[in-house]
């Protein structure tokens, strides 16, 4: 049970004596966040899925928010992914790398995860396909996009989008669910709001060559409003729910103009 998991003191310090209070009153309003942006623009919050964002998060600590309500885990990086799944076995969690992947990785990507949201390559989409055709299993992806034009970014240029739609038939074992963003790092709400339409409008040319990629996963803790406003289907917040992060947005995604 949650109550017998020893915090550390540094775990005190950042997430408090009671976590899993904590985090079910973040998650409350968050979710009351997510239906109030649905309810300026005419949309169904239930038709905006939540992705708790888990990165830097201790397994120990994530056995208080699975306690506060929280069992789909998202994480950018996949050795962190790995350690805390082991750690965590026992529990029913859904998890989903939303961070750029390489290639000698895979292997062990479709080990565990129940989604992928930084498909971004031909190559990276054959060696997943091969790697889960061995152990007969499927992935449900997302296609990243890098709407921003950052060279500090991931993610297909948007131009690159249909042809790559077009060859992922090719690759049977990869179920695509939708497209993914990273919006530009800017306090300009417009230049940000720009990423989501663009994906938005992306979206839409996809779904002529593949039906299959409806949603948009896009929008993170400083912007999820905005980008359910444009459209989003999945939002990915993490700092809204369990805190800031001990690292900076740059230990994620180096030399990005991180402004806001």
């Amino acid at each position: 049970m949650p109550a017998s998991v020893e915090l550390s003191p540094n775990e005190v310090a950042r997430f408090g004596a009671d976590p899993a209070t904590a985090f079910a009153t973040n998650l409350a309003l968050v979710r009351d966040r997510i239906a109030a942006a649905c309810q300026r623009c005419g949309r169904r919050s239930i038709d905006v899925h939540l992705l708790p964002v888990t990165k830097t998060v201790p397994a120990s600590v994530l056995r208080h928010a699975y306690a506060a309500g929280i069992s789909d885990f998202g994480e950018n990086k996949l050795q962190e992914a790995r350690d805390k799944r082991a750690i965590l076995a026992d529990l029913p969690i859904r998890w989903s790398i939303i961070g750029h992947l390489q290639t000698n990785k895979v292997k062990y990507l479709v080990r565990f995860a129940d989604e992928f949201h930084a498909l971004d390559s031909l190559r990276l989409a054959e060696e997943l396909n091969r790697r889960l055709d061995a152990v007969g299993r499927d992935l449900d992806v997302f296609v990243q996009v890098n709407t921003s034009g950052e060279a500090s970014k991931y993610g297909l240029s948007p131009g690159d989008l249909v042809p790559f739609v077009q060859r992922l038939t090719e690759y049977p074992r990869l179920k695509p669910r939708g497209l993914m963003t990273l919006a530009i790092f800017s306090a300009d709400e417009e230049r940000v709001r720009n990423c989501f339409r663009l994906l938005r409008d992306l979206r839409d040319h996809a779904t002529d060559v593949h039906p299959g990629l409806t949603h948009l996963s896009m929008g993170m803790s400083g912007d999820f409003e905005i980008a359910i406003e444009e459209g989003a289907t999945v939002v990915r917040v993490g700092q809204a729910i369990f805190g800031a992060r001990p690292t900076s947005d740059q230990y994620y995604w180096p030399d990005a103009n991180v402004d806001r």
